[in-house]
């Protein structure tokens, strides 16, 4: 572990950089993460993120911990692992003590740490998010929209698979290597969902939501060419289209409108009253698909980066 302060000259106020949280402090940061997320309306750190503050050190991923005095009122996280992008970054400052500087602490904190190559999510699209990446230099480039339709009343044909193709559920530990392959090559674009290692379908599967009823794999043959992994949030009473990729080469042919539909059935089956996703803005080609199938845009996350 390591650790760097920044303090007011009152000395009340630190910042400690650690590459693995003990269980007290996963617990502390987790309370806070909480608290926001229940005066924001929305998670201010992703589920990688939230899985990345268990198990011990991670390459690549830090810490850091804003306190005033012994209270933690301050957390970031810094993700260095990709080999072409700069380091991208998540923060939050508990509610009661906003407004007095701390994400402005942290953010100077993570592009010191970072060499002044970052790129920071700003979940909600907030105007304070908003002013906090102008004060730090930090431009837009990248709107990723959650988008929601109800799912009560959803008409939805029987699924049409191309000539050929199979679909059955994921097979825990049978799956995982083929499913990790496809993933990576269906998301070569894709900074996060692409990059995932076995330890992160691992975590993901320890998780109370993981379901392998709702992750479904089509194959042609005995090769898998597409899945559809679906999310229920029990307590938002969500369904969620989690992941659906479709293998380089056996795209065309209608096999991602069919998973999605075979996703959208279980998810109805379910008697869940909504359904949501997450799309890339300039991703317009799968914009206009989730748009027909009835999805607007419920809220939007953007990331700002340091001029390149």
């Amino acid at each position: 572990m390591t650790s760097d302060d920044i303090a007011r000259p009152d000395g009340t106020r630190s910042i400690e950089t650690l590459t693995a949280l003990s269980p007290d402090r996963t617990e502390a940061v987790l309370g806070l993460l909480a608290e926001a997320a229940r005066h924001d309306g929305h998670q201010a750190v992703s589920e990688q993120g939230r899985l990345q503050l268990r198990g011990g050190e991670r390459q690549g991923v830090s810490h850091l911990l804003l306190t005033v005095g012994d209270e933690l009122v301050g957390y970031a996280q810094l993700e260095d692992t990709d080999p072409v992008e700069a380091p991208a970054a998540e923060l939050v400052v508990h509610p009661a003590h906003r407004g007095q500087g701390h994400g402005r602490a942290l953010g100077s904190a993570l592009l010191a740490a970072s060499g002044k190559r970052l790129r920071v999510w700003a979940h909600g699209g907030h105007t304070a998010a908003r002013h906090l990446a102008q004060v730090l230099g930090l431009t837009l480039f990248r709107e990723l929209r959650q988008m929601r339709r109800p799912l009560t009343g959803l008409e939805l044909s029987e699924p049409v698979l191309p000539e050929g193709v199979t679909v059955r559920t994921f097979v825990p530990g049978q799956d995982d290597a083929a499913w990790l392959a496809v993933n990576a090559a269906a998301f070569a674009h894709h900074p996060e969902q692409g990059s995932l290692t076995q330890r992160d379908l691992d975590d993901r599967k320890a998780e109370p939501w993981f379901d392998p009823a709702g992750f479904f794999l089509a194959f042609r043959g005995d090769e898998l060419v597409g899945f559809h992994w679906t999310k229920v949030h029990a307590t938002e009473q969500l369904g969620e289209v989690y992941v659906l990729g479709v293998r380089p080469g056996a795209q065309g042919g209608g096999l991602g409108k069919a998973l999605t539909t075979i996703g959208l059935r279980h998810l109805r089956a379910q008697e869940l009253p909504t359904a949501m996703l997450y799309v890339d803005a300039d991703n317009q080609a799968a914009v206009a698909v989730y748009e027909g199938l009835g999805f607007v845009t419920h809220e939007t996350d953007l990331m700002y980066r340091t001029e390149t």
